[in-house]
């Protein structure tokens, strides 16, 4: 018996020897609340969605769903019985019916629960109303994975799963429907399980976060905590936000840390984890963490300049062949051209130092 509204216990999930994810253990606490797997292709994400649904069989743990046991090793409950839609990344869509008519299977399941969703708001939010009429063959990769959307939410489950949901959307329309579909869940209180591997979409989505690698849940926090204090450096590494350079714990006793590296100085702020003082450590150094100053004396030489929109990520060069990502706005008036030194606000403070 689970008191939360899902709880996987010791789960493992195993589609084949590669593709498959040991001892899970995750709760969703209460209805209503969005949880996206972050993890790269064939890690076994969608093995577990699978799972979750009835379409495969728990290898050894136990499932609950509104304090009821779903699945483990002894106990299978047929998908029909779950009120569990999952929503597929490729097409799975009915043939030989008309768009309108698949998106209309969803409000034939009479289990459903008590959400007012209705099919004229649902083709107008994914934006698929000019293809209603049109069979499945007649329409693009995104706008079937819209309509399995669509049908699955006027489903009325319990529970959603949706397989990298918006993968196929083109850029221009993605994150307008990803915003519209969150207040969507938000409002009708539907608990969702998101599937995705891009980073961007898993933080500005869900309440919470699972990162899976090498075969386990590696890290389950909030977005924030997740970006800004990975548990691991294969965490932080598969987040790919930063790099790690060397540096030395100069006082770990204090309100306000204090680390030292050879050539940046003293970087101040606050220690994730305990380290005792004059231990050795890496620092998880991230593009905003460090503050362009053309004033500083604290110059370094610009390796590279990559121009993305809002901002040009700098990559300096140390001495030491550390290669450090700066953010700068790209408004900033005097753009640094490559072997040219650049300033860096010193003495450096960092809300948080994640060291391993």
């Amino acid at each position: 018996m689970s008191k939360h509204f899902l709880e996987i216990q010791k789960g493992n999930f195993t589609a084949s020897e590669k593709n498959k994810v040991n001892d899970v253990n995750l709760i969703i606490e209460d209805q209503g609340q969005i949880i996206s797997l972050l993890g790269p292709s064939g890690i076994g994400k969608t093995t577990i969605l699978r799972t979750l649904a009835g379409l495969q069989k728990l290898d050894s743990g136990k499932i609950f769903l509104k304090g009821k046991l779903i699945a483990s090793d002894k106990i299978h409950m047929e998908p029909e019985k779950r009120n569990i839609a999952l929503s597929f990344q490729d097409n799975s869509l009915f043939p030989n019916y008309k768009v309108i008519d698949n998106i209309n299977f969803g409000k034939k399941r009479l289990n459903g629960n008590n959400s007012n969703v209705k099919t004229d708001e649902i083709t107008k939010l994914l934006h698929i109303e000019p293809i209603l009429e049109k069979f499945p063959h007649q329409i693009s990769a995104g706008e079937a994975q819209r309509v399995s959307l669509a049908r699955s939410l006027l489903s009325k489950p319990d529970l959603l799963l949706l397989d990298e949901p918006f993968s196929n959307i083109d850029q221009s329309l993605k994150e307008e429907i990803q915003v519209s579909v969150k207040k969507l869940l938000k409002r009708i209180n539907l608990t969702t399980i998101i599937v995705t591997h891009d980073s961007y979409e898993a933080f500005s989505t869900a309440d919470k976060c699972g990162i899976i690698l090498d075969q386990s849940l590696k890290q389950y926090d909030i977005p924030y905590n997740v970006h800004h204090e990975p548990n691991s450096i294969e965490v932080a590494n598969f987040l790919n936000k930063g790099i790690f350079i060397n540096v030395e714990v100069v006082d770990s006793e204090c309100a306000v840390h204090r680390l030292r590296h050879d050539e940046l100085g003293e970087i101040r702020g606050k220690l994730s984890n305990n380290f005792p003082t004059g231990s050795k450590v890496r620092l998880l150094l991230q593009p905003e963490d460090l503050i362009h100053d053309d004033q500083s004396a604290l110059k370094l030489e610009v390796a590279d300049r990559k121009f993305r929109g809002t901002n040009f990520i700098y990559t300096l060069k140390t001495k030491n062949g550390e290669h450090l990502p700066v953010f700068v706005h790209s408004h900033h008036i005097h753009q640094h051209e490559k072997s040219e030194k650049f300033g860096i606000k010193s003495p450096i403070y960092i809300d948080h130092l994640v060291c391993f």
